[in-house]
């Protein structure tokens, strides 16, 4: 049995509830407004998200570091005769990801303020709720409300997508909403595995016998490496197309090209991370079994997105395109760094779902600022913006350089942890994830030369106007964080390591003890049979990348 302590943080009252769902309480008050006032709107709002990001900011200053397990622990019974209840906590690795959320939720209503000009109140309704979802997932310590939280926000990003969207917008939002209802099926089922598994466990072992969704709980009884097999797989179609992960990332480039600015931050800044957070807290510690076993599969997988992604995102022609893309390749160097299932990589792979969050949110950022001036994405149609929009450039530059990995910058740091982690694994994924880093840097500066260096060719270019206060101030904060981030990362590491250390042990325990419990059943076989498990053992992809 592992043994997980939850630590309580006593602060006297609900802090982690208030920052969750400070936003639908604010959506709920938005109902009163009236339509036409459009100006209030849009004030209450963002001064809803800025409370919720200074609320977040006192679990941060309140968290206690060095302690690997759950603080700001809160629960409440919710439905006993079926086990199910009101439990949310953090850690080291989803308290950085909530910090993420408030932070980019006050950034994306400061960016609609113009962009956003029908509909304005049914759209911050959107944004609070997606919000408050969002935040669920990654405190939820109950896998039934993870699975409620995870479900919730599919409604509201379909209407930011189908509503607000242009081009083939309800073709896309339809594929979006499709394609994660489909992956969540069978999610359930691999859940709902869990939950029996622990209670039939009881049963046998003759403990307290009772259902429990508590994770907490469900993380002390080890999981039949069969039924680990299946629940694997499906907990892995949940995840990985939300991520979403090669060859189901499909869905992505169509959401983003035809979502509204603000729907296309949330996705690539939160939304994405909610895949990859699932596969760091549900399938490696409850897991482990099978996910060493599966491990050379997701690395592979992997791989192929990192160098696709790159690969595909060069031929655009479309800047949100182009970055849609890149998307679908940085996220692979989070699973990589995941499934290596190493500190050094778990590390960088939850310190890059926050670097991705804040560089691509800040790309599809500055895509839209341009739409919005020249109502055109097409690289042909740009050229020389340098001399006409040279703060704009500046921002996009030092973003651009953010998400190439460039030293002094925040993707850096992420991108080389990961590579510390996977090459004691494999250095052929550490060789492919240096080239996918290449060519990042290819499709990057060859958008960046045919955009804004040279002469300015097309007449309406001249009339462009540059970044005006509020624009500046709706990125500013970014690039600080990723100066800050890739220039002195030790506050964001000593955050995630502890957990990320305990993680990583518990996996490794649990599949120790699994590997000596199979050599006493092959002590007891016949001679011959003994043989041939010996060679199967020795054969086992996920030994030998250990």
């Amino acid at each position: 049995m592992l043994e997980t302590i939850s630590y309580q943080q006593n602060i006297g009252f609900p802090l982690l509830s208030l920052v969750v769902f400070l936003p639908m309480a604010g959506a709920i008050l938005l109902l009163f407004f009236k339509p036409r006032h459009q100006h209030a709107i849009r004030c209450f709002t963002f001064i809803v998200t800025m409370l919720d990001f200074l609320a977040s900011l006192c679990l941060l200053f309140n968290f206690r570091q060095g302690v690997a397990q759950m603080q700001f622990v809160e629960k409440l019974e919710w439905i006993p005769v079926i086990g199910a209840s009101y439990h949310v906590g953090v850690d080291g690795i989803s308290l950085l990801l909530v910090l993420l959320t408030t932070f980019t939720g006050a950034i994306v209503v400061l960016s609609t303020w113009k962009a956003i000009d029908t509909q304005v109140k049914e759209f911050m309704i959107c944004i609070l709720l997606m919000q408050t979802f969002m935040m669920g997932v990654f405190v939820s310590l109950d896998i039934l409300l993870f699975y409620l939280f995870f479900e919730a926000q599919l409604l509201p990003m379909y209407l930011i997508i189908g509503i607000w969207g242009g081009g083939r917008r309800i073709y896309s939002s339809s594929k979006f909403f499709i394609y994660t209802l489909v992956g969540s099926l069978p999610m359930v089922l691999g859940l709902l595995g869990i939950y029996f598994n622990y209670h039939n466990y009881a049963v046998v072992h003759n403990f307290s016998a009772h259902y429990t969704f508590n994770l907490l709980e469900l993380f002390q009884v080890p999981i039949n490496p069969q039924w680990q097999v299946w629940i694997f797989w499906a907990l892995f179609l949940g995840f990985a197309i939300k991520i979403p992960m090669f060859p189901f990332h499909t869905w992505l480039p169509d959401a983003h090209t035809d979502a509204p600015t603000a729907g296309s931050v949330i996705l690539a800044g939160i939304m994405l991370k909610m895949g990859t957070y699932g596969f760091v807290r549900f399938s490696l510690p409850l897991l482990p079994q099978a996910t060493y076993r599966f491990a050379p599969v997701m690395l592979l997988l992997s791989a192929i997105a990192i160098i696709y992604g790159a690969w595909v995102a060069m031929r655009q022609q479309d800047m949100k395109k182009l970055v849609a893309y890149s998307s679908v390749s940085h996220m692979g160097y989070i699973t990589l760094g995941i499934f290596a299932v190493t500190v050094n990589g778990l590390t960088g792979g939850v310190l890059q779902m926050i670097n991705h969050g804040l560089s691509t949110g800040a790309l599809f950022l500055l895509v839209g600022l341009i739409y919005e001036r020249r109502h055109t994405r097409m690289i042909e149609d740009f050229g020389g913006l340098f001399k006409q929009l040279p703060i704009y450039t500046t921002f996009f530059a030092i973003t651009m350089f953010s998400s190439m990995g460039v030293p002094g910058l925040n993707g850096f740091v992420g991108e080389i942890l990961i590579l510390v982690g996977i090459y004691p694994v494999s250095p052929l994924y550490t060789t492919i994830a240096v080239l996918g880093i290449l060519g990042s840097a290819g499709y990057l500066l060859w958008l960046f030369q045919r955009a804004f260096l040279g002469e300015i060719t097309k007449p309406e270019n001249k009339l462009l106007k540059d970044l005006n206060f509020r624009e500046i101030m709706t990125l500013l904060p970014i690039v600080v964080l990723m100066f800050w981030i890739g220039l002195y990362p030790t506050p964001f590491i000593n955050i995630i390591e502890p957990s990320v250390a305990q993680l990583v042990s518990q996996v490794n325990s649990q599949q120790n003890i699994a590997i000596i419990e199979k050599h006493k059943d092959a002590e007891q076989k016949p001679p011959e049979k003994l043989s041939q498990h010996k060679e199967e053992t020795r054969q086992s992809p996920g030994l030998i990348m250990r």
